[in-house]
């Protein structure tokens, strides 16, 4: 059978065909592959407790105390609660690219989708976006839980959770992205959590510490940093500014890499 004959065999699809119906085609595929990895389910089931707990005590702790007035926000501890809740966040979608590496099933895929770009696209969107929507209401549940627990000392006005749930999208959007590019890139899933984790924790924590001002210099622009400082600030030397523009250096570039690996070394290598 010839290659145009088997394209022709798999329900319509041509070897002309247009680009966005392959790409809506592929995006449906992605989206079961995602959720017949147990390591989502995992991942998945590991961050709602962290958030929801953190939103719980910390609203427990403000009924309890009489200092503040009522009426403060509930939101606060949506980006609290996201900092542990994006690291599960970025194993779900790392593993959800290395595991197509790990079983070979990334060969099956390449025959079903061959244009090598929308499958790079499709994976990144659903990976991604599927994380990034989690993130966005697993910081809903937590301010929720802290509102309950608390009320009525703490309250929930839309402006300032539209502008905290906003900076958690982001936060986790750049971060799951930059987990794609790496999974792509790395193509294991030990060696990409290890880069992942470095990334997003160690080396901002640990670089200050040595007390070099070009490790500090060196701290400031990696990206765990700047989703340290949108969400929880306290960051010296870093601002908003800085540090949305490290998140958007260092995701769309790991992303390339990714992407560079996947169209031009072989898959199964």
């Amino acid at each position: 059978m010839t290659v145009p004959s088997t394209l022709r065999a798999v329900a319509g699809v041509t070897p002309d065909a247009p680009a966005a119906r392959v790409f809506v085609r592929t995006c449906a595929a992605e989206w079961t592959r995602l959720w017949t990895v147990k390591a989502t389910w995992w991942f998945a089931a590991a961050a709602p407790p962290a958030t929801v707990g953190i939103g719980t005590i910390a609203g427990l702790e403000a009924a309890g105390d009489p200092g503040p007035p009522p009426g403060g926000p509930a939101w606060a501890i949506s980006s609290i609660s996201a900092m542990p809740a994006q690291f599960a966040l970025l194993a779900l979608t790392l593993s959800a690219v290395t595991s197509d590496y790990a079983t070979g099933g990334i060969v099956p895929a390449l025959q079903w989708t061959p244009r090598r770009g929308l499958l790079f696209l499709a994976r990144t969107v659903v990976a991604a976006g599927t994380a990034t929507g989690l993130g966005v209401l697993l910081g809903l549940a937590s301010a929720l839980a802290a509102f309950v627990a608390a009320r009525p000392r703490l309250g929930l006005p839309t402006d300032d959770g539209l502008r905290v749930l906003g900076t958690v999208a982001f936060v986790v959007a750049a971060g799951t992205v930059l987990a794609v590019g790496l999974g792509f890139l790395v193509r294991n899933t030990s060696g990409g959590l290890v880069a992942a984790f470095l990334l997003m924790l160690v080396l901002p924590l640990l670089l200050p510490q040595f007390g070099y001002a070009w490790l500090d210099a060196l701290a400031h622009v990696l990206p765990g940093s700047g989703a340290a400082f949108l969400l929880l600030g306290g960051v010296p030397g870093m601002t908003t500014n800085s540090s949305v523009l490290v998140l958007l250096v260092w995701a769309p570039g790991v992303l390339l890499l990714g992407w560079l690996r996947l169209v031009r070394d072989d898959a199964n290598r």
